[in-house]
């Protein structure tokens, strides 16, 4: 088994390397693709073996393959672990991973870059299961600041577009800040505990003040939300659909942005011994579910608007990893990452179709030309919808469930009226871009045809996963049994109906609005002059109020230091000190004359000159003995 765990480790990490280092014929770069995908689905089957030991067996697989810091107290090997939580994680990345591969031979194949884009996707793959493997925090914080920095490379991997490389830097830079505070507190976790290792730290968590727990819960939870987009550091995701669309579904959908999620599932012991911390997690995480909501309503962007979804959804299962519900996080997690990649997916279709064009409102009537990716979108938005006997049914109303049984109604509430606006922007998406009011194409110069066939091959596995991943909820369950506390909130069976049933007939009576209101044309122009549309189409005015109180005074101060700080101190001591050296070096140069009777006074001066000062450092050591000896 430790054999599976490594093929399972380091496969991506081969296939990067590969892919970096290839340098074969233009003709024959699809090999710099074809190896990495290649090493990734062996990474998936290792993964799988994985999965089945785990769950047959009941045990762990771990591996420790040196001594990595070994300094005073600390005893830190390079250690690895899967066990019911983490084997979760590596099969959703590296099925969504394949699968991103493979779509990506076609989606990158007319790329000059195509083996860099390869590498770096790799990469990022390697670097996630880096995070989710690790047995202990540096290790995952190794992971955590991996994926940030491929994150960064592949969001700016067009880098001549000025937007890309401007939102890599977003993201990099708001997850720097957000990563601060979640190595304060890993730093914390050794001060206070000795160790670094999950069984260990979890294992002394109750010989630990309440106080210095609840400020380590804070601190990694900062870092949570700068890597899964939470308010207030939400800003960068929907700027970072600059990168390639298979970047956005690999990264933006199922992966990286889960991280937070996976963070606050694996320190489960922490958080539910800080309820106050959870409950607050909780609220941030309904909050940000009606917020992003709220926002995908009015967005135009067809891959904007799947981010948006995407933050929604991560407010879902910040809910329920707040509420205790650990298991129930991870199970949304899980199932959101199929039908939400292949959103993404079928959205680089419809951009190949529209020859890059974003904007829903030209696009109407691409059923014809795009049967396929119709069909599977319309699936994956049924599923987001949250509709039976589809995947997110599961997930997200078992969300709904225990927020009303924990009696957080205020809550449930709130994701109960998310849950219809995720139903009217899903097919409100829908009906825009495949049904609806047909554009004018031939004034657009556009002509919509299908993804290659390979492509949609390629995505048919998370069109399956989309329908049935939830009705595996019971094999689920008794995996990560051992792991996490499987319960529930004691609700009657009436009740829960009445709930499972109110719940569905308000979702479809959202796409039943949503259908009828686009196939009409939608709403009128009129619309856009409201100023709720307005505020949610603006982003709430929260980019706006960033740009007035933080980054214009950063820009005035960094002016202000630039032209009387830099460049009337810094550079003029610099430049004198520059003079003088130059001042010094024409009159000194004057010595190396070549004149060799001219440099013979000169080393006879120079010799002169020591026994003198010799002599005179002699004397005064003499002076001083004598002065001494008086004295006595």
């Amino acid at each position: 088994m430790e054999a599976l765990l490594l093929i399972a480790l380091f496969s991506p990490l081969i296939g990067s390397l590969f892919a970096g280092l290839f340098f074969g014929a233009k003709e024959k770069k699809i090999v710099a693709g074809l190896v990495p995908t290649a090493l990734l689905a062996l990474s998936l089957a290792a993964s799988s073996s994985l999965l089945y030991f785990i769950f047959t067996e009941g045990a762990k697989v771990n591996v420790a393959l040196f001594d990595w810091i070994v300094s005073g107290r600390l005893n830190l090997q390079f250690g690895f672990v899967a066990d019911q939580i983490s084997v979760v994680m590596m099969c959703v990345v590296t099925i969504v991973s394949t699968v991103v591969h493979i779509y990506s031979i076609g989606y990158m194949a007319h790329d000059k870059s195509f083996n860099r884009f390869f590498s770096y996707l790799s990469a990022f793959v390697f670097s996630m299961m880096v995070l989710v493997m690790s047995d202990n925090f540096l290790g995952l914080f190794i992971g955590w600041e991996g994926v940030g920095l491929c994150s960064y490379l592949l969001i700016g991997f067009w880098y001549h577009k000025p937007f890309a490389s401007w939102a890599a830097n977003e993201a990099f830079i708001m997850n720097r800040i957000a990563d601060l505070g979640m190595l304060l507190g890993i730093f914390l976790i050794y001060w206070l505990v000795g160790s670094l290792r999950y069984d260990e730290v979890f294992a002394a968590l109750r010989f630990v003040e309440r106080g210095y727990l609840v400020w380590i819960a804070i601190l990694l939870f900062i870092g949570a939300m700068g890597k899964s987009a939470q308010f207030p550091l939400h800003t960068w995701l929907a700027n970072a659909m600059e990168g390639p669309t298979p970047v956005s579904a690999l990264i933006h959908a199922a992966t990286m942005v889960t991280a937070g999620v996976y963070l606050l599932v694996r320190a489960n012991p922490l958080y539910s011994m800080v309820g106050e911390i959870g409950a607050f997690i909780a609220s941030l995480g309904a909050f940000v579910a009606f917020f992003a909501a709220s926002m995908a309503l009015v967005a135009t962007d067809l891959k904007r608007i799947i981010a948006y979804s995407t933050l929604s959804q991560l407010g879902y299962m910040f809910v329920a990893a707040g509420l205790g519900y650990y298991w129930v996080a991870l199970f949304h997690l899980t199932t959101h990452a199929f039908f939400k990649a292949l959103l993404f997916l079928g959205a680089g279709n419809v951009m190949h179709a529209m020859h890059d064009e974003l904007h829903i409102g030209k696009m109407g009537k691409l059923y014809a030309a795009m049967k396929p990716t119709a069909i599977m979108m319309t699936i994956a938005s049924i599923a987001l919808a949250g509709i039976y006997p589809f995947a997110g049914f599961f997930s997200k109303d078992k969300i709904l469930e225990v927020a009303f049984g924990s009696a957080h109604y205020v809550i449930w509430a709130t994701l109960l009226i998310t849950a219809a606006m995720t139903a009217f922007y899903s097919f409100r998406v829908v009906m825009r871009v495949f049904f609806g009011k047909e554009a004018n194409y031939e004034k657009l110069h556009i002509h919509p045809h299908e993804a290659p066939k390979f492509m949609l091959l390629a995505m048919s596995p998370l069109a399956l996963l989309a329908i049935v991943a939830g009705l595996f909820e019971p094999f689920y369950k008794d995996l990560v049994s051992a792991a996490l506390k499987i319960d529930a909130p004691h609700i009657e069976h009436a009740i829960e109906y009445a709930l499972i049933g109110g719940t569905m007939a308000l979702v479809i009576l959202s796409i039943a609005f949503a259908v009828w209101k686009y196939a009409k044309g939608g709403f009128s122009a009129n619309w856009q002059n409201a100023f709720i549309y307005k505020f949610l189409s603006r982003e709430w005015y929260i980019p706006a109020l960033y740009k007035k109180t933080i980054i214009a005074p950063y820009i005035a101060v960094s002016d202000f230091l630039w032209r009387k700080i830099d460049q009337k101190i810094v550079d003029f001591v610099v430049d004198l000190i520059a003079k003088i050296v130059l001042a010094s070096s024409v009159r000194l140069r004057k010595t190396q004359s070549g004149n060799l009777s001219h440099m013979l006074r000169l080393m006879t001066a120079g010799l002169v000159a020591l026994l003198a000062i010799a002599l005179i450092a002699l004397a005064a050591a003499n002076f001083g003995v004598l002065q001494s000896v008086k004295g006595a």
